[in-house]
């Protein structure tokens, strides 16, 4: 290689590093916004076919998710018609380079405008139970994230299940898996997959469990028909299927999409706003659909 064409070389590979660099921190996590959509097949899906919008990881803040970002979503989630709109939690802004903060009493009244025709419910992630110091000391509810959502009436699901009689469908909902920030003990859950599942009927109506963390996968029961995640953030940063950090206890396993073990199906969200880093690259902020029907 020739003097003139090693530096040629090299320029290249500084701008195509600064392009991304630039793409990452600015464009992706900003300006881009798709709709993801995967469709499950189950033989044991007794109810009518089901579209599910889900939300996840909004971590509300400016530059990236603002009041104008937060229109833009809803409007794109109410525009995809499903038959429910599913939060799974972490609203509270998770990075410190937030430019301004946008606190959940301002943002619960713009989610209130999401619409499906059965209904929008939510849960509770990790960051909204660290974000709330008050009840970090109690230990439990009432969480500040919880009840704005709840005021502006959008139920929360802490650790319930209830019967959608319309969809034919038991929906239930988690607690936060990473909940308490218990210093040398470590990080303690609330969550209570078995005191939750315990309060479905055995009717034969699928379940749809929403559980913001995916680490909970593995102890899931064939029962449980879907399972609906967030948390991971797709890893954040993604190339070719794989993504070098995942907040995940097993990696790359959870980390995105529509994942089936033991006949079981999981589907992991992208989610929409950044943790830990503002950056995002290969994961773009996504609103993710589920339409699920009986078929093999």
């Amino acid at each position: 290689m020739t003097r003139r064409g090693f530096i040629k070389g090299l320029l290249a590979t500084l701008l195509a590093g600064l392009f991304a660099a630039a793409y990452g921190f600015f464009v992706e996590p900003a300006l881009r916004l798709r709709v993801k959509t995967w469709k499950i097949k189950r033989d044991d899906w007794s109810a009518p076919p089901l579209k599910i919008a889900v939300l996840a990881d909004f971590h509300v803040g400016r530059p990236f998710v603002g009041p104008r970002r937060l229109r833009q979503i809803v409007r794109r989630a109410n525009a995809t018609g499903a038959d429910l709109i599913l939060l799974l939690g972490d609203y509270a802004a998770g990075h410190r380079f937030v430019s301004a903060e946008v606190k959940i009493a301002d943002a619960a009244p713009l989610l209130a405008e999401l619409n499906a025709k059965h209904g929008v419910y939510a849960i509770l992630g990790n960051h909204d139970w660290w974000d709330d110091r008050s009840a970090q000391r109690r230990g439990g509810l009432p969480n500040l994230y919880a009840d704005a959502l709840q005021g502006v009436g959008i139920p929360v699901l802490s650790n319930t299940a209830i019967k959608l009689d319309e969809l034919g469908i038991w929906l239930a909902g988690l607690e936060d898996q990473l909940a308490l920030l218990r210093g040398s003990r470590g990080i303690v859950g609330l969550d209570d997959l078995p005191g939750t599942l315990a309060q479905i009927a055995d009717d034969g109506a699928p379940v749809v469990l929403m559980a913001h963390e995916p680490d909970i996968f593995p102890d899931v029961p064939p029962r449980v028909a879907l399972t609906l995640s967030g948390h991971t953030h797709g890893g954040q940063v993604r190339l070719f299927g794989w993504s070098p950090i995942v907040p995940s206890r097993y990696g790359n396993r959870y980390a995105y999409g529509h994942v089936t073990e033991a006949g079981r199906d999981l589907v992991v969200s992208g989610g929409i706003g950044c943790s830990i880093l503002p950056v995002r690259f290969g994961v773009v902020p996504e609103i993710t659909v589920i339409e699920i029907a009986k078929g093999s």
